[in-house]
């Protein structure tokens, strides 16, 4: 049975007065805080900027895939730093007027299969408000840190929630809205969200604390990237953005309820939306549901509901490949760059194209509009000024880095203006164009459409943290707060709240207590007939041992994140219980696994499990465990034993020859430890049938090292299944028997 308690309510007119303080303002007026500008649009309205390529005020070597951010005099990046085992991604600060570091922050890559040639896909984004600076690496580091730099608070949404890191690095651009910081990741993790889909999460700006989850669409198709806006449309907060199934979706930006969905491909989308009073755009490159033409640019009517397919299009042009670059959309025109660098332009209310114009070969980077010019970068290494004559376009100066000797050279970011200042990356450098006298300016504030007035009648309940992670002792109070029908804040309410009896207690302060054992579950609010959901999960202290034998058959362990019905299932073999990794056609997205038992720990553990092979045919899967961002892995093809941290370089990488046997059970065991700045990584592998040997099999040192990481295994089943039992974490050695 579950337990009952009466969740605290707060003084509403303290809620009111705070959602009325709340701002409606895109950004802030002369900074270029996200990736596309203030207005989200491509839009800077400063005057005064230069128009020659000459007007270089500084270039450095900080080279780079994304867009600056420019806030406060100052430019902010992120980018791949060091070399060959000292390889990091980094944030960092420069001056904006001289391009002197102020300071940097630098993060290891860890489970993913991101190339370094990718690191720092993703912009950063600021937060007008506090200059916070919001960053999401390849890895799925989510961080928060301070305008001078100081972490605030991280997110391992890989490890927490299970992300799934694509191949080609794209990866999403955080945004802020209000309290919000929402990002958004492909992700199979545990309980109701073990189904694999394209979700997106609010975490409070300040704090990290899970505010909704979000997964408005189908089945992913692709990894993708794009990137969310925040639109007021009929009265309603909501943010838009492409989904991985190939749909555009708006959702109320406080409350993450699906408001509309538009079918634009048979692929995920990539661009990024545009949206300008009741309408938005967006391009893609894919298939078309309906047309043999691959492209289309759209026009929807976003004052929609429920399936805006075939009744909220407005006007379409096919057999545009726009699938990279977001849309500029400047006094009722609609900018569009194609993959095969044309720059297209239509009329934004009807779809009449006024020109197009060969910019380049190859278009990645999105369009900026400032000054009565629109600034442009080509992924074959140019970067245009161009002028929009009305019915033409005309060239007005350029900068080829393709030129003198110099090859490869390429820019997939766009420009960021502030200050009279224009900054880009390439892939060599950082560049700042400029008038020497150039200074801030006083330009106006954009401001979103009024929203509806608050209804004070309940239609939809939140419970704060959405999400909780604990450990047995710690206590959550959770927070119950209604919102109206068109997802405004009401406030807190008085609710009935029922917490899973089998994870924990509730004391007498109202709050709930974890229990002892690890597991997941969900506390449900209810007020009348609307209910509020959050999900716990409870991850027990170290030491931790599994040996399946409390499960039954097609079981699987719901607190483990990736541990899915699809990729696991608990077998009865040879009279023992054991984990089976199964292998079959779905492709590496399922065959291919990390599954995570604890939430990231300080490094100083050690993690064992007995773990077999069997062949099919001649092939032959690969498994093994994963210890503070180390994998350890029994590797079939090749017949060795490695251990290594950021697979696709390997950035760190230790292998031996094991010739290991099919249909034979060995005990993997792996202890890191970080002994003053370098981790001290030890691994050894035997039959399990033979006492455990005294010398470790493989010994290395990391000079820089990872500091924390989640324990848990890995499997490759592509080739045939495996199989893992007695799997053990734990700090200190354990007595022997």
């Amino acid at each position: 049975m579950n337990r009952k308690l009466a969740c605290l309510s707060f003084c509403w007119v303290s809620a009111l007065i705070l959602a009325a303080a709340l701002s409606t303002s895109v950004g802030t007026a002369g900074d270029w805080a996200a990736w596309r500008g203030p207005y989200q649009n491509g839009v800077s309205l400063e005057t005064g900027l230069t128009t020659s390529t000459k007007d270089v005020l500084w270039r450095i070597p900080y080279a780079g895939r994304s867009t600056p951010v420019i806030v406060g005099g100052r430019v902010f990046g992120i980018d791949l730093c060091g070399k060959g085992i000292t390889e990091q991604e980094q944030v960092f600060a420069l001056d904006l007027a001289t391009g002197k570091e102020l300071w940097h922050y630098r993060f290891n890559c860890f489970h993913t299969d991101v190339p370094n040639s990718r690191v720092g896909w993703a912009s950063l984004a600021v937060d007008p408000e506090t200059g916070n600076v919001y960053a999401n690496g390849v890895q799925g580091l989510v961080l928060c840190l301070s305008r001078d730099g100081k972490l605030l608070w991280s997110k391992s949404v890989s490890e927490l929630f299970g992300r799934v890191s694509g191949y080609g690095g794209r990866t999403y651009t955080p945004i802020i809205d209000e309290d919000r910081a929402i990002v958004a990741f492909n992700n199979s993790s545990f309980g109701s969200h073990g189904v694999g889909a394209h979700r997106f999460l609010a975490l409070d700006k300040k704090t990290g604390e899970i505010l909704w989850w979000s997964a408005p669409g189908g089945r992913p198709e692709d990894p993708t990237y794009s990137n969310p806006v925040v639109a007021v449309i009929n009265g309603q907060r909501l943010i838009v953005a492409g989904n991985a199934d190939g749909n555009l979706y708006a959702i109320k930006a406080r409350t993450g309820e699906k408001v509309w969905g538009f079918t634009a491909s048979q692929r995920g989308l990539n661009s990024t939306p545009v949206a300008e009073g009741d309408r938005v755009y967006v391009t893609h490159s894919e298939e078309n549901v309906d047309s043999t033409l691959m492209g289309r640019v759209i026009c929807i009517d976003g004052r929609g509901s429920g399936d805006a397919t075939k009744t909220k299009e407005l006007w379409r042009c096919d057999g545009i490949d726009a699938g990279y670059a977001s849309p500029l959309l400047h006094d009722g025109r609609l900018y569009v760059m194609s993959n095969s660098g044309l720059l297209h332009c239509f009329d934004a209310a009807t779809g009449k194209k006024h020109w197009q114009f060969v910019a380049g070969r190859i278009g990645k980077g999105s369009p900026v509009w400032a000054d009565g010019h629109i600034y442009l970068t080509t992924a074959n290494g140019t970067f245009v000024i161009l002028e929009d004559t009305g019915d033409a376009c005309k060239m007005i100066d350029s900068m080829d880095f393709n030129t003198g000797g110099e090859g490869g050279i390429e820019i997939f970011g766009s420009p960021a203006i502030s200050e009279g200042h224009i900054v880009f990356f390439t892939t060599t450098e950082m560049i700042c164009l400029g008038k020497k006298d150039a200074k801030p300016q006083a330009v106006a504030e954009q401001k979103l459409p009024e929203e509806a007035p608050v209804d004070k009648t309940p239609a939809v309940l939140v419970l704060r943290p959405a999400e909780v992670l604990i450990k047995p002792g710690e206590a959550v109070k959770f927070r119950v707060i209604a919102y109206d029908k068109h997802g405004e804040r009401i406030g807190p309410v008085d609710s009935t709240c029922y917490f899973p009896k089998k994870l924990g207690t509730m004391d007498d302060q109202g709050r709930f207590v974890a229990g002892n054992h690890g597991g997941i579950g969900e506390v449900r609010a209810e007020v009348g007939a609307l209910k509020g959901i959050a999900r716990v999960r409870v991850i027990p202290e170290l030491p931790i041992s599994e040996d399946f034998e409390k499960f039954k058959d097609g079981d699987t362990i719901g607190w483990w994140v990736g541990i899915s019905k699809l990729k696991y299932t608990v077998e009865t073999l040879d009279g023992s219980k054991v984990l089976k990794k199964l292998h079959d056609d779905k492709g590496p997205i399922f065959n291919r696994s990390l599954a995570f038992i604890t939430s990231p720990i300080p490094a100083g553990y050690t993690v064992e499990a007995d773990v077999m092979g069997v062949k099919e045919g001649r092939r032959r899967g690969d498994v093994g465990v994963v210890n503070d961002r180390y994998v350890m892995e029994l590797y079939g093809a090749g017949k060795s034993l490695r251990v290594m941290s950021w697979i696709p370089g390997p950035r760190f990488e230790k292998k031996i020859d094991f010739p290991w046997a099919p249909g034979t059970w060995y005990r993997l065991k792996l202890k890191v430890e970080v002994v003053g700045e370098e981790g001290k990584v030890q691994a050894k592998a035997w039959p399990r049938s033979e006492a455990e040997p005294k010398e470790w099999t493989i010994e290395a040192t990391d000079p820089m090292p990872n500091y924390e990481g989640s324990a848990g295994i890995y499997a490759n089943s592509t080739m045939a299944p495996l199989y893992l039992d007695n799997i053990k974490v734990y700090r200190a050695e354990p007595a022997p028997k």
